[in-house]
């Protein structure tokens, strides 16, 4: 009967990856046919020692001929060789094959040249290395032998395995969690390994971390989980597992403690982004997720969040300790697309200026076509997580060729937002805007110039739902948006419409790197004729985010003048294929489709067909945008070529 703690079982499991010349020794209990002793473990670029024959006679220099005798000398004292293992297709495990591989002596200086005592020395180090591999799954009586190839031209090292009879498990024994009452079932199940299971160091090594796991989410924050011992009885080819388990009391959140130095939250924030409230049951993966959203705001540089025994015997407070990371941003951003222009936007945002997450942030644009300076407040995680509060004022100037706008508006909204740490299936928005718009036009039966001034109202309200496995690059899923603006507007008199937009888009994997995507445009504004609606509240198509190979709202009925003049209601298609080539590039073909109508209902005639070639480049924080579109049936004054560049698909 051998006696061993875990420790032992996964010692060999442990060690990382060593170079040549850092080899780390095995357990001096493990040992191999021939018997491999702790001298014997020497840099295997040691001078050349008396060394015993390892399987094949080397050739003798004194019965070489003279003439050729120099160059046999070098062939025996260097040569290149290989290796191979027998013996363990039907036992080893990939996780054996990946650690002997990084641990080998003999993979590291494959290839090289090496004379015998070296190729013995790697080899009898290699021997060992299996042992300990194969015991660590099981198979204590393993054993080892090498030899060489020579038949092959080159020397070929053979280690040999005779893996023996699997170890299995006879009892497993937890003491200790009965104290856990009715949630022992659950902590049971979690370590999972059980009578006749193999003795495999990584099966109880993993078993013991899905206990310490499970514990935490039972409600259980000072548990302690001893080391599994592992006795083995070689006589009958078995082991006994005994594990001490000590779960202490099961516990409720109480109070948040927050270090008063931080100069960022204070508890009563960081209890707004936390998931879990004072009372409920212990959750040791709540203590994560506060962490990552703490640190996911900007304002924090590290977070500590751990558990802390509360003022009862029942509860436990968590102690947060941060540290403030800068809250200042200036941002910058250049983009171009035809029918869009240059454009410039530059920004400054101070993220808790108004503490706790309270920011305001400076905007301003600068383009060919768009002119714009903003002021925002926003407050993150308003009375909850995840909700954003947003207010701000907008003064601007913007030139299409439908209208020409000098806008100033005020808006405020609530809403859910999702991003890329913490992509969120559903997300809503309810707001308010308050707009007065000076815009010019034309009439759209003469082409003559006018220009009107409208006070606008606006309620809008969305609705969406990701089912997408991506933010910025979906590979799979589905996404469905709904989005509704009951809108009063007042020229010369007041009149109400409402705009809605249906937005839905599908993934589907068709290879490993091959995706092919789908998306549907609906849009409809009732209640009110075209032309009285602002022309900048009316729908349009056409650009680097509706129907490629068109300008930018270029689609659609037009003006005397051949400019656009938008409608009431809007239909678009899209298709792309997404092809990944090599790991950071791809590139995607695509077909959009697009019209508007004057009718309140979008139709699907007349259509405005677009196609062409994309490049991504995929970078950490999501795929950069090169498309190249043409339009298939263009309309008059249309361009032949369009080029858009963004950040993120196209949808």
């Amino acid at each position: 009967m051998v006696r061993r703690g875990a420790a032992l079982l996964v010692a060999i499991l442990a060690v990382p990856p060593a170079a040549a010349q850092q080899r780390t020794p095995m357990p001096e209990t493990l040992s191999v046919t021939p018997p491999v002793g702790a001298s014997d473990m020497l840099d295997p670029n040691a001078p050349l020692s008396p060394m015993p024959d390892i399987g094949v006679a080397w050739p003798d220099l004194a019965k070489a001929p003279a003439d050729t005798a120099p160059e046999a000398a070098n062939v025996v004292a260097e040569t290149r060789y290989a290796y191979r293992i027998e013996g363990i297709d039907n036992v080893a495990s990939s996780l054996l094959r990946q650690r002997f591989a990084e641990l080998s002596v003999l993979d590291q200086h494959d290839g090289e040249p090496a004379n015998a005592a070296q190729l013995d020395r790697r080899a009898r180090e290699d021997a060992t290395l299996l042992v300990a591999l194969l015991r660590g799954e099981g198979y204590y009586d393993a054993r080892v032998q090498t030899s060489v190839d020579a038949g092959a031209g080159k020397p070929v090292v053979v280690l040999s395995a005779t893996p023996g009879q699997l170890y299995r498990l006879a009892t497993v024994t937890i003491d200790g969690m009965a104290a856990a009452g009715d949630r022992s079932a659950a902590l049971t199940d979690a370590f999972g390994v059980k009578q006749n299971d193999p003795v495999n160091a990584d099966a109880i090594a993993a078993a013991q971390a899905r206990l310490t796991e499970q514990a935490g989410k039972q409600g259980f924050p000072f548990a302690k989980i001893g080391d599994p011992e592992v006795t083995v009885d070689r006589t009958a080819r078995t082991a006994t597992l005994d594990l001490k388990v000590d779960p202490g009391r099961a516990r409720r959140f109480g109070r948040f403690r927050v270090n008063a130095n931080n100069r960022v939250f204070d508890a009563k924030h960081v209890q707004e982004i936390a998931r879990f409230q004072p009372g409920e049951q212990y959750y040791a993966p709540g203590l994560d997720d506060l962490k990552r959203a703490l640190i996911q705001t900007s304002l924090v540089s590290s977070a500590v969040v751990k558990p802390v025994p509360g003022a009862a015997p029942d509860i436990v407070d968590v102690d947060v300790t941060l540290q403030p990371a800068p809250p200042r941003t200036i941002a910058g951003e250049l983009g171009y697309g035809t029918g869009e222009g240059a454009r410039a936007e530059v920004s400054w945002t101070h993220r808790n200026f108004f503490p706790p997450e309270g920011a305001i942030i400076l905007r301003g644009v600068l383009g060919t076509q768009e002119q714009l300076a903003q002021i925002t407040y926003r407050r993150n995680n308003f009375e909850g997580r995840d909700r954003v509060l947003t207010g701000q004022v907008a003064l601007s100037h913007t030139e299409r060729l439908a209208y020409i706008a000098d806008t100033f508006s005020i808006s405020g909204s609530l809403e859910r937002q999702t991003n890329i740490f913490f992509q969120k299936a559903w997300t809503w928005s309810i707001g308010a805007e308050l707009v007065s718009t000076d815009e010019r036009d034309v009439i759209a039966s003469t082409g003559q110039p006018r220009r009107r001034t409208y006070y606008i109202a606006a309620l809008p309200l969305s609705l969406v739902y990701d089912g997408s496995d991506d933010l910025l690059n979906p590979t799979t899923g589905y996404r469905l948006g709904g989005r509704l603006s009951p809108e009063l507007s007042l020229l010369g008199q007041a009149f109400g419409y409402a705009r809605t937009q249906i937005d839905a888009s599908a993934y589907t994997p068709l290879a490993d790197k091959l995706v092919l995507a789908g998306r549907v445009r609906l849009g409809t504004i009732v209640g009110a004729p075209r032309d009285a609606i602002a022309p900048s509240r009316r729908f349009y198509a056409g650009g680097g985010a509706s129907v490629r190979g068109y300008g930018y709202q270029a689609i659609g009925p037009r003006d005397p003048n051949n400019d656009p003049i938008g409608g009431r209601s809007l239909t678009e298609f899209s298709i792309e294929a997404r092809l990944k080539v090599g790991g950071s590039f791809g590139i995607v073909p695509f077909f959009d489709a697009g019209n508007i109508y004057t009718s309140p209902l979008p139709k699907f005639t007349a259509l405005q067909y677009g196609a062409g070639l994309g490049v991504r480049y995929y970078s950490n924080f999501g795929p950069i945008r090169l498309d190249v579109g043409t339009p298939l049936n263009p309309q008059k004054g249309d361009s032949r070529v369009a080029v858009y560049v963004s950040l993120g698909q196209a949808f």
